[in-house]
């Protein structure tokens, strides 16, 4: 439980906070994505309850005591916090709010919109200035013409020295495929080929130390049912071959 220091108990809390700005996402991969990530850790941190990962969620980080409504925040399409709560209350988190909080998430996501928003340079400044250690930038029509032909479709960045840096990444078997190892969480972020609901495209996925992509739920009951079918051809085979000997199969 986080212990709120009492010259922060004045402070607006979640409840008198907005949390929506009402804004529509522009593409269908600013929805997908985060959640993707979110629904792979909770399989991969099932027995911890230490992190949060926050989709498209407000992260409160200076409070306006007059007028709560206009305290600042910054919304990404994803964010990763360690240290706090799992769960929080029975209604879960409304927003992410700082001075609650008192932890600063460790990484952001944003998957770039359709209509430019400042992914490359205003949000550069915004993060940076809050401090937070990795900034993730997914963008599915990099390496094309115009603004984005000189970025990677998915590049993460480092605050080194009061200045965000791009860290190298790790080709993958898979065609296309790359990681990129954050140590501070002890997973790896990266992009390969895949498919999620019938859709195949690139998709964003967290990896082990040695590359090996972390499986979704659909891929684990595909996976399941695939070893159930070759456990009874299995059986089904034994059977027979008992059976060609005279030896009921039900009696062994």
């Amino acid at each position: 439980m986080v212990t709120i220091p009492f010259e922060y108990r004045h402070l607006p809390t979640a409840e008198e906070l907005p949390d929506s700005d009402e804004t529509p996402v522009d593409n269908e991969l600013q929805n997908d994505i985060p959640n993707k990530l979110l629904n792979l850790l909770r399989s991969i941190w099932s027995e911890r309850s230490d992190w949060f990962w926050g989709v498209d969620m407000g992260i409160y980080y200076e409070a306006n005591i007059e007028e709560p409504a206009k305290s600042k925040s910054i919304i990404p399409d994803g964010f990763l916090a360690l240290g706090v709560p799992r769960h929080m209350g029975e209604g879960g988190r409304l927003s992410y709010v700082l001075w609650q909080e008192q932890v600063m998430p460790i990484l952001v996501l944003e998957v770039v919109s359709k209509k430019y928003n400042g992914e490359y340079d205003r949000k550069f400044e915004e993060y940076k200035s809050l401090g937070i250690l990795y900034y993730v930038i997914y963008n599915s029509t990099s390496g094309r013409r115009g603004l984005y032909k000189k970025h990677q479709s998915l590049e993460v960045y480092k605050l080194t020295a009061g200045k965000y840096e791009i860290m190298p990444s790790v080709a993958l078997l898979s065609e296309g495929g790359k990681m990129i190892w954050i140590p501070e969480i002890g997973l790896g972020i990266g992009c390969e080929q895949g498919v999620q609901d019938a859709w195949q495209r690139e998709w964003v996925y967290w990896y082990d130390s040695t590359g090996n992509r972390f499986p979704t739920a659909e891929e684990r009951i595909i996976r399941a049912e695939a070893i159930a079918a070759q456990e009874k051809q299995k059986n089904q085979k034994l059977a027979a071959y008992l059976k060609s000997l005279g030896i009921d199969p039900d009696q062994v």
